[in-house]
């Protein structure tokens, strides 16, 4: 079939006429947080880790720690409910990428992670890595620890994962899907020490009522983050940064974590703040 030049150039035009709709379509299509919005749900990652996020066993509820006080706060800025959805550390990442969570707490910023999800500039707060061990077990420095008779039990793939491999990698490391586990070995004597950084340590402490909790040297002291999901759309990424920088700014961070160690029956004066203008 003959078409003359006016013909060709009405099909080139509708074609790009095609093309322009479909690249509107998805210069529209909503990032997470229009997405919160429209479901009406903050939907967060949360697994049994006290300071962070504890479950009341006789109710259900995810309803103390950190994590649990701070995504109210934020999911109420927003005018939607609080989501709490359970995952463990080695799966956050995943359920970011599969679109089961909007953001999880308390994932560090490892290069690792950051190649697949997003983290805000700001720190979410700060904290040092230590054990809870048998009261017998001579720790001080972290080299005391690097030892094939040490038996440690770390969360798999967590920040404490990857430091107890690179640094006391000849200890016989055992790797559990999250705190609760990593504790339940310590205190079954199945393992010598956990691994874990210095709040939820104090929490196990208080609750088993034996062992010790040692920061060994030299101490680790880090920053933690927020976890979000990897999208051209940075306007949630950008609102999460400025309001977890507003929090810790204005010490409601460290409001939260002595109100949870309160509630839980310990001083806040016994453990080290997560703020790092405040650690002496």
């Amino acid at each position: 079939m003959i078409m003359d030049r006016r013909s060709v150039l009405a099909g080139l035009a509708g074609v790009g006429a095609t093309f322009a709709v479909a690249g509107g379509v998805r210069a529209q299509t909503a990032g997470t947080l229009a997405e919160i919005k429209k479901r009406g749900t903050l939907r967060v990652g949360v697994t049994q880790a006290p300071p962070w996020y504890s479950k009341d066993p006789k109710t259900g509820e995810w309803n103390s720690g950190l994590g649990v006080s701070m995504g109210k706060a934020m999911a109420a800025v927003l005018g939607v409910k609080f989501e709490p959805v359970e995952v463990t550390w080695g799966t956050a990442i995943a359920a970011l990428q599969g679109n089961k969570i909007d953001l999880m707490y308390m994932l560090d910023a490892t290069p690792e992670r950051a190649a697949a999800v997003d983290f805000p500039q700001n720190p979410l707060l700060f904290y040092s890595m230590a054990v809870l061990a048998r009261d017998d077990l001579a720790v001080k420095t972290w080299q005391d620890l690097n030892k094939p008779d040490v038996r440690i039990a770390v969360p798999q793939a967590s920040s404490m994962d990857k430091f107890l491999t690179e640094t006391v990698g000849n200890a016989a490391i055992q790797r559990f899907p999250g705190n609760p586990e990593a504790i339940a070995a310590f205190q079954a004597g199945r393992v010598d020490a956990v691994c874990l950084f210095h709040p939820p340590l104090l929490a196990a402490r208080q609750r088993l009522g034996a062992g010790k909790i040692v920061v060994p040297l030299p101490a680790q002291s880090q920053p933690s983050s927020v976890a979000l999901r990897k999208e051209d759309d940075k306007a949630f990424l950008t609102w999460v940064d400025t309001t977890i920088n507003g929090y810790y700014t204005s010490g409601q961070t460290q409001r939260w974590y002595e109100e949870f160690l309160r509630g839980f029956g310990l001083d806040p004066k016994s453990a080290p703040p997560v703020m790092k203008e405040m650690l002496k």
